[in-house]
């Protein structure tokens, strides 16, 4: 009986394990207190999409949870600031505008800005078999 029940468990190992729950955190300014985080949430191992969410925070002040729709394991996010301080996130052809001032602000995209979009930050992405944020070297970040 108890190496039914351990065989059992045994074999659930797999269906958990496929699963996506995870996070990676860009440290703006160097510092916890001023970050953009993505988070991939799947909660079911029989689906292909992860549901994708934005994360803007500067402590103590502020801290908002926006979804980004969907995607799937290996979507890329693009982290883009522009100017004035905001960011512009890109997933895919999707994109959308957010700033850590207040963090309420997480407008949808319909097209590039005409301005640009910004000097690349960094990208949020699998590497490894685990998710992220990559940060572009000082050379590569010329406004695009």
């Amino acid at each position: 009986m108890r190496i039914r029940h351990l065989l059992l468990a045994l074999l659930a190992l797999p269906l958990l394990n496929a699963c996506v729950n995870d996070g990676a955190t860009y440290e703006i300014d160097n510092t916890r207190e001023h970050v953009l985080s993505v988070i991939r949430e799947q909660p079911y191992f029989w689906e292909n999409n992860v549901e994708l969410f934005v994360i803007v925070s500067r402590m103590p002040a502020c801290m908002r949870r926006h979804s980004a729709g969907m995607g799937t394991p290996a979507t890329k996010v693009e982290v883009y600031q522009v100017p004035s301080g905001a960011f512009i996130i890109k997933i895919g052809k999707r994109m959308y505008a957010t700033e850590t001032q207040t963090c309420e602000s997480f407008a949808k995209m319909d097209a590039e800005p005409v301005e640009g979009m910004g000097i690349l930050k960094g990208t949020f992405r699998e590497k490894n078999g685990e998710w992220v944020f990559v940060a572009e070297k000082p050379e590569e970040t010329e406004e695009k």
